[in-house]
């Protein structure tokens, strides 16, 4: 059985919660295990500390992203496949866990194509058409390098930068890619790791959603969680056994959202 964690930058901040680190090495003796991280907020952080201002955009599906033009790939490339990716892997490996870093662009583990438009919706909510910049639409993940290690017993922990058709840096989204990481494996499970408990409706966790409940639900989604659950839509349909969307800032958040004891569960049915 192989399992894909998505661990949010949202829960990065002070480094790889504990919880997260003791359930990965409890979990990784009976299960597989793949960690693909985010870090947006690092990204920002350290991209205007060195001058870089960082502009997000808005699709007209309600769905936010960074802007990503070429000073500003580079930097989330750094960020991201460099500090990021190696401070999980050295907390990881401080913990007795025998993890390998590495990017979608290793081994071509994630081929993007380059989006040449974006639509967005300006602050007047106008729609308007701009450069797509260096965002990448995934079009392929070669999973080949993430099995081998995963055989060899390592947990791999992959950074969200692609290859672009001209082996460019691009941005690919962090959930979306788990989710496409997720369905190459056919994944049992994918378990997307935030700062909340889950999908919430009127301030209440929904437990549970099928396939066509969370389609339905997507469009009523706020900044943040439309990614997650756009992604968790994707991995299903994919192939990956079920989704799960949980708070990584309690005490056993992995092995409590496999049990489902926490998090919102979603299924084909």
């Amino acid at each position: 059985m192989t399992y894909v964690v998505k661990i949010g930058g949202s829960t990065l901040s002070d480094g790889v919660h504990e919880g997260i680190i003791r359930d990965i090495r409890t979990l990784s003796r009976k299960k597989k295990i793949v960690i693909v991280h985010g870090g947006g907020n690092e990204v920002t952080r350290i991209a205007e500390k060195m001058g870089k201002e960082q502009v997000f955009v808005v699709s007209p599906g309600g769905i936010r992203s960074r802007y990503t033009d070429k000073d500003t790939a580079d930097i989330f490339t750094m960020v991201m496949a460099g500090k990021i990716n190696k401070d999980i892997v050295a907390t990881l490996q401080r913990n007795n866990i025998n993890a390998v870093g590495m990017s979608g662009i290793d081994g071509g583990i994630i081929r993007a194509k380059r989006k040449k438009k974006l639509v967005i919706i300006d602050e007047r909510k106008r729609r308007m058409i701009i450069d797509g910049g260096y965002t990448g639409k995934i079009q392929k993940i070669d999973p080949v390098i993430i099995q081998s290690l995963l055989d060899s017993g390592c947990i791999p922990v992959l950074a969200p930068v692609a290859a672009g058709e001209d082996f460019e840096f691009l941005n690919v989204d962090g959930d979306r890619a788990a989710a496409y990481v997720a369905g190459s494996l056919k994944a049992t499970s994918a378990i997307f790791v935030t700062d909340v408990e889950g999908i919430k409706i009127n301030e209440k966790v929904i437990d549970r959603l099928t396939l066509n409940e969370a389609r339905t639900l997507l469009p009523k989604m706020g900044y943040g969680m439309e990614k997650k659950l756009l992604a968790a839509i994707e991995a299903l349909e994919m192939g990956v056994g079920e989704c799960i969307i949980s708070s990584g800032l309690i005490e056993k958040p992995l092995e409590a959202a496999l049990e489902h004891s926490t998090g919102t569960v979603i299924t084909n049915e």
